[in-house]
C-alpha cells in the first residue's frame, strides 16, 4: 500500500521550486490553492514575526470579521512586535513596538491581538466615527467587556485617549455600521435618541423594533440598506410603516447617501420634529468627523498618509 502524501505546509519560508506555492513576499510563500483571501496571505506573513508576535489593528479586525468602514487599497499589514525583534523589511507592512508582549487569540491559525488590544491599535490610526463603528461591533456581539477595553487604555499607550472618547460614545443596541453613523449624526447635532425601541401596535402587542426614537417626538429614523430595495422586503416594510402609522408615530427612512452626502436633510427633519428652529451650522460637528473617516475619499486619503 502505498505512503501517503503528507499534506503540505500552509506556508514556508525560502524559495520553494514548487508551483504549488505563490510568493507573497520576498522570502515568504503560501499554498496557491488557499486562494487570496486575506488570512491565507497572512499565514505567510506571520512567518516574518517571532512566536510573541502578532497582526493588530485593521488587520486584525478584518480577520475577525468585524463591521469596517470602507478600507482602501494600500493599507499595510498592521503587525505587534517586541521592542528588540528583528523588524521585518518589507513595503506594505507596518510595525508597532512594545515593551512587554500583546495578548493575542488565534484565528484560523492567524495569530490576532486580544480584542481590546486590536481596538485600541486601531484608536491609533482611526478616526473616531471609524472607531465608533467598531467598537459597537464588539459590544453588540458581546466579544469584550467594557471594563477589559479601560483597563487596556493605560496612560501614554497610543489610542488610549480616542478609545475612551469613543466608549463615551458607543452602544451595543446598534445592530449594523450606518445604524452607529446615524446615531452618532443625531448625537452631534444635539439631538437625544433611543436605539431599538420595541414596537407595539393599539392592542400592546409587540411588531418589532425601531432603529432610533428621536427622545421627546413622535419620531422614529432608520437606516434603510439595500435590501430594502428587494420587492419581497418592501411589502413587508410597506405593511410595518401603516402600523406604525397607527401608533401616531412618523417613520423615516435614510439611505447611505443621505447620512454620508446629505447630512444637512436630516438635520433638517430632526429641528422639524424637536420643535426647534433649523440652524444648519449644527452639522458641522458631524462633517469634520465625517471627513476624518474612512467613509470618506478625504479620510481615506488621510489615512494612507498616516499609515503607509
Amino acid at each position: 500500500m502505498p505512503e501517503l502524501e503528507r499534506p503540505r505546509p500552509r506556508a514556508v519560508r525560502g524559495n520553494p521550486r514548487v508551483r504549488a506555492y505563490k510568493q507573497e513576499s520576498h522570502g515568504v510563500h503560501r499554498l496557491t490553492e488557499l486562494g487570496e483571501e486575506l488570512a491565507s496571505s497572512l499565514l505567510a506573513w506571520q512567518l516574518l514575526m517571532t512566536k510573541q508576535g502578532c497582526f493588530t489593528a485593521l488587520t486584525s479586525a478584518i480577520v475577525r470579521g468585524w463591521w469596517l468602514p470602507p478600507i482602501p487599497d494600500g493599507t499595510p499589514v498592521f503587525m505587534a512586535m517586541g521592542v528588540d525583534d528583528p523588524r521585518p523589511m518589507r513595503r506594505g507592512v507596518r510595525t508597532s513596538r512594545h515593551e512587554q508582549t500583546i495578548a493575542f487569540d488565534y484565528v484560523d491559525g492567524v495569530r490576532c491581538a486580544s480584542v481590546a488590544e486590536t481596538l485600541l491599535a486601531c484608536a491609533r490610526w482611526l478616526g473616531l466615527i471609524d472607531l465608533v463603528v467598531l467598537v459597537d461591533c464588539v459590544l453588540h456581539r458581546e466579544l469584550c467587556a467594557i471594563a477589559e477595553l479601560e483597563e487596556v487604555c493605560r496612560p501614554r499607550r497610543p489610542g488610549a485617549a480616542r478609545l475612551l472618547k469613543a466608549l463615551s460614545l458607543a452602544d451595543e443596541r446598534s445592530e449594523s455600521p450606518y445604524e452607529t453613523l446615524l446615531r452618532l449624526l443625531h448625537v452631534s447635532c444635539g439631538a437625544e435618541v433611543q436605539p431599538q425601541p420595541e414596537l407595539r401596535d393599539e392592542a400592546g402587542v409587540a411588531f418589532g423594533r425601531a432603529d432610533l426614537w428621536l427622545v421627546g417626538t413622535t419620531s422614529i429614523h432608520e437606516y434603510d440598506g439595500d435590501e430594502h430595495e428587494k420587492w419581497q422586503r418592501r411589502v413587508k416594510d410597506r405593511r410595518r410603516d401603516r402600523r406604525i402609522d397607527k401608533m401616531g408615530k412618523v417613520r423615516r427612512g435614510y439611505t447611505a447617501g443621505d447620512i454620508l452626502q446629505r447630512p444637512v436633510t436630516l438635520l433638517e427633519d430632526i429641528d422639524r420634529a424637536l420643535g426647534r428652529p433649523h440652524d444648519p451650522s449644527r452639522i458641522r460637528p458631524w462633517l469634520d468627523e465625517l471627513r476624518r473617516s474612512l467613509f470618506t475619499a478625504a479620510g481615506r486619503a488621510a489615512f494612507l498618509e498616516r499609515v503607509v
